[in-house]
């Protein structure tokens, strides 16, 4: 099995800055994993917003480069990742996602940007 639980979404006004956390674990999960946060907005395909290696290499769509920064904190058979948001933009709305890339994600936890 394996757990993936994210947290930190809410309303914010464009500009502002939230960050968010997932908290992966589990029988059939590795700390070795990459992880990654991928978003949906209302009426569009899920779109992959910032992968993170175990090694702490990291790489992030075009449209939130700069912006968003992706890390992670590995215990013993505990992962946190963290997706820190600033300079929010109404386009960022969306339900955020983080997963392990093999599979599993976690429930999704809601980011509105709106005034």
């Amino acid at each position: 099995q394996v757990q993936l639980v994210e947290s930190g979404g809410g309303l914010v006004q464009p500009g502002g800055s939230l960050r968010l956390s997932c908290a992966a674990s589990g029988s059939a999960f590795s700390i070795y994993y990459t992880m990654a946060w991928s978003r949906q907005a209302p009426g569009k395909q899920r779109e992959l917003v910032a992968t993170i290696a175990v090694g702490g290499s990291t790489n992030y769509a075009d449209s939130v480069k700069g912006r968003f920064t992706i890390s992670r904190e590995n215990a013993k058979n505990t992962v946190m990742v963290y997706l820190q948001m600033n300079s929010l933009k109404p386009e960022d709305t969306g339900v955020y996602y983080c997963d392990d890339q093999r599979g599993h994600w976690g429930q999704g936890t809601q980011v509105t940007v709106s005034s």
